[in-house]
Formats: structure tokens, sequence, C-alpha cells
């Protein structure tokens, strides 16, 4: 047997780790939605996580999100504790690390719920960094057909993570600010929004460009920009340029993997 393929102790670890993130993330997740007669995420934090809590915060239907991101966490959780996972050379990479992210998701659900505004800016932040980084080994770690559950699990669960909490980011960064600067920097909300945005595509296409244009970050985020944008244009508080804007920088975003895409498909290259 390869001496990379022996069965290790922290092999068995690392999956009841990730068993016990997962666990403890669904658990956070299951009373931040106000299962056991709390207020619900956005109703905590004097209602500043809402829809209304910002011009970066897109409408409720974009949270749905997070049934597609909890159901291959899930799946993922299962799947890395199998027996023929234990020794995986993938998984040995990226097993630690997605517990890492799954931990981070929960406590920000903590904080919301125990904590203050501030601190889950401070989670978020902490969970985006984690999530770039898992990523990042993930692209380095794919090897060529290495089945439909790697990729799925692995490569797609977490773009989808990273491109959703890239967008809730700065929807999370923006509600604290609306709470601590001046009221009379709503005058100047039109062009804050619209240079942050521009910010986002860029991080959009630098991610879509270190990972050799994968496309589920792309995917994730232009969903929240697109309901951003819905919010701006119906929601409260109302902003034309905004919404406009948020549109626009899907589309940056969203096109350019799906082109690369495309031409994949049309003519096949190894990954």
């Amino acid at each position: 047997m390869n001496a990379s393929r022996t069965w290790r102790g922290s092999d068995l670890a690392r999956q009841i780790v990730v068993l016990s993130a997962l666990s403890f993330m669904l658990i956070a997740a299951v009373i931040g939605a106000g299962a056991f007669g709390n207020s619900a995420v956005q109703d905590q934090q004097g209602g500043a996580l809402d829809t209304d809590g910002s011009y970066l915060a897109p409408a409720g239907p974009a949270f749905s999100i997070w049934s597609v991101i909890y159901l291959g966490l899930i799946a993922y959780g299962v799947w890395q504790a199998l027996p023929g996972q234990r020794t995986a050379l993938r998984q040995r990479s990226l097993g630690w690390l997605i517990a890492l992210t799954m931990t981070l998701n929960g406590l920000w659900l903590v904080a919301a719920r125990f904590g203050t505004l501030l601190l889950t800016v401070l989670d978020i932040v902490l969970l985006l960094a984690a999530l770039g980084w898992t990523f990042k080994v993930a692209v380095a770690t794919r090897e060529a057909r290495g089945g439909v559950a790697d990729s799925v699990l692995i490569d797609g669960v977490t773009g989808l993570h990273l491109g959703w909490v890239t967008l809730a980011t700065v929807a999370n960064t923006a509600a604290f600010l609306t709470t601590v600067v001046p009221s009379s920097w709503e005058e100047a909300a039109d062009a804050i929004g619209i240079a942050v945005l521009v910010v986002v595509a860029v991080i959009g296409l630098a991610i879509a460009w270190r990972s050799a244009w994968r496309i589920t970050p792309a995917l994730a985020l232009a969903w929240g920009l697109s309901w951003l944008a819905v919010e701006r244009f119906a929601g409260e508080p109302q902003s034309g340029p905004i919404g406009a804007t948020a549109l626009v920088v899907a589309a940056v975003v969203l096109l350019p993997p799906a082109i690369v895409r495309v031409l994949r498909l049309i003519r096949p290259t190894v990954d």
C-alpha cells in the first residue's frame, strides 16, 4: 500500500471533527431560524440584519440559498465519514478546513443571537477568509476524473458557500456601519453603495480567475446581487442606482465563468 494512503489516527479524528462541526452548525441554524420560539436571525440585533437593515441587504428569498448550502454540507459530512474516504488525500487536505468553515458558520449564528453586531462582522470576515483558503486548496488539489461526488460535494458546495458569504460579508458590514455612522451619511448612500459593489465585482472576478473560472462562486454571488437589486427597487430603503449597479455587477461576475464553462463543454479540456 502507498505510504500516503496508510491509515492514521488523525484520519478518524478528522472524520469525527467534521461530523461534530456539522452538528454544531445545524443546531445553530435551527435555533437561528426561530424553531424553538426564539426570535429569528432577521429579528435579532434590533432588526439590523433584516432586509431593510442597510442599502446593501438582499431581499428575503435570497437567503433560501442556505438550504442548498446546508444540504450540500450534510451530504459532504456523510460522504467524508465513509470508510473509503478515511485515507483519501483530498480529505486529508480539506476535511479540517471544511470543519473550520462549518464551525465559523455556526458561531456567526451564536454571535447574532447572544453577541453584538460587531461580533457578527468579525466572525463573518473570519468565515470568508477560511472559505477563501479552503476553496484555494480545493482548486489546487482537484484531480482529473476525481468523480462526481468529489466535484460536487467539495468544489461545488465550497464554491457556493464562498460566493454567498462574499456578499453576506458586505451586507453584514453595511448593517453594522448603518448603526454607527452619522445619519447624514445617508445622503451619500448611492455613491457609497455603488463603490462597494464595484469592489464586489473585482473580488468576484478575482475568485473566478484564481479558481480557473469555476462557476459556483459566481452563481451564488450573482444570486445574492440579483435579490439585492430586487430589494432596492421594491423594498426599503429604495435606491434605483444601487439596484441597477447590482444587476450589472451580477452579470459581470457571472458571464466570464459561464462563457468559459460553455467553451469547455464545446471543446473539453482536462480540468
